[in-house]
């Protein structure tokens, strides 16, 4: 037991996994406790057939709690597998256990968080069902996902819901729809509600007045920003650092950066610390302005501050300078981020590839890549589209083709984008037969054709030197309204035998 123990403290869970085996072998009965830790260990180093292996092994010659079946199922709803967390659901109720409502909150926040939310009302209706009582968290959890479908509405009566059942809302809550009212532009709403707290038995705190303060901010509306911190003030409501933030930040995006320096003066004088999201809007002004110089400079006063840049403040320099053609100072920059506590992320490793190849280092870019995913970092969107771009352009299509597959076969689906970069590299090559068949399988794979999609295929078709065949796509996706009648316009102006085809067409039609 203590190896077992010693190898899961080192951070070597496959070396406690072996050990585990070698003593239920030996007639040893596991612990549950370090079981479940081992289970945690496994879905945070991304190693879900094992922490499944544990589990079963504890089934079989333990006894599992409702602490551990907890884990595995938010380990399984973390890694995506919602089919294997519900059939550890129902493995659980089987072996004789009550589902709890950190059960019941984990299911519903990992549907919720995938945009299924529909099915987790139909757990919120389980939970009753069950005579398990939702706590306010669980309202939290579905209130924040019926704001984000648009449902202002259903989401006040999931709070009216709330109160009817006795649970007490907190501000959490209230801020909830506060910040849901405000992104759908129902400002008035909002702040009838926030004035309306104090009837409840609540006043609205700093977070509720800086959600007011960042739409009003938003909109332009600064002078009614300024009373509102106005009369948050005077009702003994002090802004903090977000709320100073979210000066900066607005005053960075009208391009008064000089002005948000000055309010980060001020928010010093206050005694307040600003953090790393207090800089990022002025970083982020200076790079836009071409002051790289001043940026750079900027995150070492950061530093010299007490602020450590995070890896948002740097990533922006490291755009910023492969943009302007600095991309060796860039790689500097990004070599040295482990050294300074901040390791880089997938943006980082997409920032500086596109930087590489574009600058003929192919060899380093695919490195980048490769290192990327050696050290546990998955490729996003925006690294499958950029490889694939990087190839089109390159004319390397086939190996392009070969990513959009592999994309299609992994948990990465392929976007519209996506399909428009190799339609476009397929269309440059005159490889128009192809093209069409990646449109075909395209919409096979249930991925929408945009405006885009139809412009690239119909030019492809056109400038390969089929024009009768570009003019009848491009009457009848027209026809369709899957393009614009301005796209529809500039196409006449490119291929003007268009104009005629359509005045033959319109013949026919009058005859």
């Amino acid at each position: 037991m203590k190896v077992l123990n010693r190898s899961f403290k080192a951070g070597q869970y496959n070396e406690a996994l072996y050990f585990l085996e070698l003593m239920v072998n030996k007639g040893y009965r596991p612990d549950v406790i370090l079981c479940t830790k081992l289970i945690k260990g496994f879905f945070n180093s991304r190693n879900v057939e094992k922490a499944d292996r544990v589990m079963q092994i504890l089934e079989k010659y333990g006894e599992p709690d409702l602490f551990s079946y907890n884990a595995l199922i938010s380990g399984f709803c973390k890694a995506n597998r919602i089919d294997s967390a519900n059939k550890v659901f129902d493995r659980m109720r089987s072996r004789g256990f009550s589902p709890d409502v950190v059960t019941y909150n984990i299911m519903i926040g990992s549907l919720c968080g995938r945009g299924k939310l529909g099915l987790a009302l139909k757990v919120l209706d389980q939970l009753v069902k069950d005579n398990c009582r939702p706590t306010v968290i669980t309202y939290i959890i579905l209130i924040e996902a019926m704001i984000l479908e648009g449902g202002i509405d259903e989401s006040v009566k999931l709070l009216d819901d709330m109160l009817s059942r006795g649970l007490k809302p907190d501000m959490n809550t209230y801020n909830a729809v506060v910040r849901g009212m405000c992104g759908e532009g129902m400002l008035d709403r909002a702040f009838d509600l926030v004035r309306s707290l104090d009837s409840k038995g609540f006043s609205p705190n700093v977070v509720s007045y800086n959600i007011l303060l960042r739409a009003l901010l938003n909109r332009g509306k600064w002078e009614e920003g300024e009373k509102l911190v106005s009369n948050m003030c005077s009702r003994g409501c002090e802004p903090n650092v977000v709320t100073y933030s979210i000066l900066i930040s607005t005053l960075c995006s009208d391009g008064k950066v000089g002005d948000a320096v000055n309010v980060l003066k001020i928010m010093k004088d206050k005694g307040l610390t600003p953090d790393a999201y207090s800089y990022d809007p002025l970083v982020s002004a200076f790079c836009k302005e071409g002051r790289l110089d001043l940026a750079i400079e900027f995150l070492d006063y950061m530093i010299s501050d007490g602020c450590l840049p995070d890896i948002v403040n740097y990533n922006t320099i490291l755009s910023a300078l492969c943009k302007s053609g600095k991309a060796d100072q860039a790689l500097e920059i990004f070599e040295n981020l482990g050294e300074v506590g901040c390791p880089p992320n997938v943006s980082s490793y997409n920032t500086m590839f596109s930087a590489l190849w574009n600058c003929g280092d192919r060899v380093r870019a695919l490195q980048m890549v490769s290192e990327m995913v050696s050290k546990g970092i998955d490729p996003d969107e925006i690294t499958y589209n950029s490889l694939i771009s990087c190839l089109c352009r390159d004319r390397m299509v086939n190996e392009a083709i070969g990513l959009l597959v592999d994309m299609e076969s992994g948990a990465l689906q392929p976007t519209v984008i996506s399909y428009n970069i190799v339609l476009l590299g397929l269309c440059k090559t005159r490889r128009i037969v192809d093209a069409i068949e990646v449109l075909a399988a395209m919409v096979e794979k249930g991925c929408r054709p945009n405006e885009t999609t139809y412009t690239l295929l119909i030019e492809g078709i056109g400038f390969a030197g089929w024009r009768a065949e570009a003019m009848e796509l491009a009457n009848s996706v027209f026809s369709l309204r899957a393009i614009s009648e301005d796209s529809f316009g500039r196409l006449n102006r490119t291929f003007p035998m268009l104009d005629v085809y359509k005045e033959l067409t319109l013949s026919e039609i009058k005859n």
